[in-house]
């Protein structure tokens, strides 16, 4: 596992496309951003693929860092949940945009929030390898027409979006 998450932040360490610097939001409240985020659709990449039902848990520590939390299932609704425990810390303090994602040490990846909703009901994160990317959302769901959206902008920041992949969520009852 250590030698594919090595060979995987290797990969992707650098921007290969050469293209212009990803473009992140003006300005990230971090308190309304902890909490639960589902991932709709993701970039697949070698630690994600097979999950469904996944998600996104932030938390602010006294410190000022943020405990990150991914939860799955592997290919089943059914099949036990698992987390792996992280930790993020803010690397831009003027927008909070910009963090520092570590799950293993001393790896860390480059998290950077270029799309967000005014209510923070949903959340686009991309790395500047343009080769990780997520569509994040406080429900198990997204519209339709805002996944559109999300996608085009995400396209003009130059993602090949045709790589993006949805992620299975299980339905909730009243969803």
């Amino acid at each position: 596992m250590l030698v594919l998450v090595c060979a995987l932040l290797g990969m992707v360490g650098c921007d290969r496309r050469g293209g212009p610097p990803l473009r992140t939001v003006d300005h990230v409240d971090l308190a309304r951003y902890q909490g639960d985020w589902y991932v709709i659709a993701n970039i697949p990449y070698a630690l994600e693929k097979g999950k469904v039902a996944s998600f996104d848990r932030y938390r602010l520590r006294p410190d000022g860092r943020m405990d990150n939390e991914f939860h799955f299932r592997r290919k089943t609704f059914t099949a036990p949940d698992e987390v792996w425990r992280g930790v993020a810390w803010v690397h831009d303090r003027r927008t909070n945009a910009e963090w520092r994602v570590r799950f293993v040490w001393p790896f860390t990846a480059t998290y950077l929030i270029i799309d967000l909703d005014s209510d923070y009901g949903w959340a686009v994160i991309g790395h500047p390898s343009r080769d990780l990317f997520w569509v994040l959302s406080r429900q198990r769901s997204l519209p339709d027409a805002v996944y559109e959206q999300v996608l085009l902008r995400a396209a003009a920041q130059g993602y090949d979006v045709g790589r993006v992949e949805r992620v299975p969520q299980p339905v909730q009852p009243g969803e």
